[in-house]
């Protein structure tokens, strides 16, 4: 068992009552809020490749639909907890409101290994849920899209078999589809091209230059490489760089980011990646001054901005005391512990939430949806200005609400979508 302060649902809870305090909110709405709409369970029996028959198990947890569709990914994990899952479904709600975009929240998925299936197994599984799923889904009634260990293959299969059940064409059915089968520009990059709009909309606001200010990037995968790429065109430096199994530390700045990622690719892991022209291993980390570090060591590195972009609960009352950044940009769901957060709370450092920090990629998910649904295709300039407006936006509405309210910005950012849940009803 999770500990209070980490178990998901507990935490989200908590997180809406501290918000909640602060407004005079229906206490019907504050119930349906409270608690999911809908959680949905079904039984998948595959026909493996060997011949044998296993049972899958899927779910689709609903939780709000006051501002539109339900809205959220798609999981498939071995080891689903409930409690997270209504979390991230109650997350997607508030994420969705304040990004002022008209869909609620939803979450699901499959309890399955996918790398221990055939390409055809998981074909046939993501078919058969499709089935199963396909009376409470739709582009008018729940949108899914890509989570963990889902891809814009998996979701063009979900239409492709939603379309055969109903007989009708339903692009707008998931979002996160290939480009072909009716995806939009922009999505791969647009949750870490949506942090950077949002931290340097900030710093506008705090009147801070980004130039040269240092950032620690925990989670080097299609998040963060993009974030990183971003921020450094906006004149960070970027000094620290990490995935699961390592990273490195080069204090002067990680110029070589292309050459960085494509070490990666090689190697499949960062740790050792200190590139100096097309040469990149460690007999270049001395001369660049840097050095390897844990994951962990990434965020009390001593630098301005820390992001961790990779799994929930990375600060927590154990190292929340030992971070020496004055901002963390949670690109991660759920990255702080609530205790955590108090610490943060009290160095003065300053947190930019996760429904917020990592709204960019729901963000487009709407507008790819949008172009289904309108028969449209917009080029990949037009969506990341839409972008870039959606997350100025509601940074400058979550830094109104925080100097108003005089509450943190994470409390500001449930505030603002509490108030557009209200005004929907």
């Amino acid at each position: 068992m999770l500990p209070m302060d980490n178990n998901p649902w507990k935490r989200a809870l908590a997180q809406l009552h501290a918000a909640a305090s602060h407004l005079e909110l229906d206490p019907l709405m504050l119930a349906r809020l409270e608690h999911p709409d809908r959680v949905i369970e079904v039984s998948m029996p595959l026909r493996m490749d060997d011949g044998s028959i296993r049972v899958f198990d899927g779910f689709r947890v609903q939780h709000n639909n006051i501002r539109g569709p339900y809205k959220g990914g798609l999981r498939y994990h071995p080891k689903v907890d409930m409690s997270e899952v209504e979390a991230l479904a109650f997350w997607m709600t508030m994420k969705n409101a304040l990004v002022d975009v008209p869909f609620g929240g939803g979450k699901g998925g499959i309890t399955v290994d996918p790398k221990k299936l055939s390409a055809g197994e998981l074909e046939r599984l993501t078919r058969e849920f499709t089935r199963k799923l396909a009376p409470a889904i739709g582009p008018a009634l729940d949108v899914p899209a890509p989570d963990v260990n889902t891809s814009a293959k998996v979701m063009q299969w979900i239409r492709e078999e939603y379309e055969a059940v109903t007989g009708h064409e339903a692009a707008a059915v998931v979002t996160g589809k290939p480009l072909d089968a009716g995806g939009s520009e922009g999505r791969p990059e647009a949750t870490g091209l949506g942090g950077s709009y949002v931290l340097a909309a900030f710093l506008r606001l705090l009147e801070r230059n980004p130039r040269g200010m240092t950032v620690a990037i925990q989670g080097y995968g299609n998040v963060g490489s993009y974030l990183a790429r971003y921020l450094q065109e906006l004149g960070f430096v970027i000094v620290a760089l990490s995935d699961s199994k390592g990273g490195m530390y080069v204090p002067r700045g990680i110029t070589d980011l292309k050459a960085v990622e494509e070490c990666k690719e090689r190697s499949g892991r960062i740790a050792g990646c200190y590139c100096v022209g097309s040469v990149c291993d460690l007999s270049n980390m001395e001369a660049m001054g840097g050095r390897d570090l844990s994951p962990e060591e990434v965020l009390t590195l001593p630098v301005d901005v820390i992001v961790p972009a990779a799994l929930e609960n990375a600060i927590t009352d154990k190292n929340a005391r030992k971070i020496q950044a004055s901002i963390v940009l949670e690109l991660a769901n759920g990255p702080t512990t609530m205790e955590a957060d108090q610490i943060l709370k009290k160095k003065g450092i300053t947190v930019i939430p996760d429904i917020l920090a990592n709204a960019g990629g729901v963000a487009v998910s709407y507008f790819e949806w949008y172009q289904n649904q309108h028969n449209e295709r917009w080029s990949k300039m037009d969506v990341f200005e839409k972008l870039r407006e959606k997350m100025e936006l509601a940074a400058e509405a979550t830094q109104g609400a925080a100097m108003q309210y005089k509450v943190s910005l994470r409390e500001a950012a449930y505030i603002v979508a509490l108030q557009r849940l209200g005004s929907s009803t």
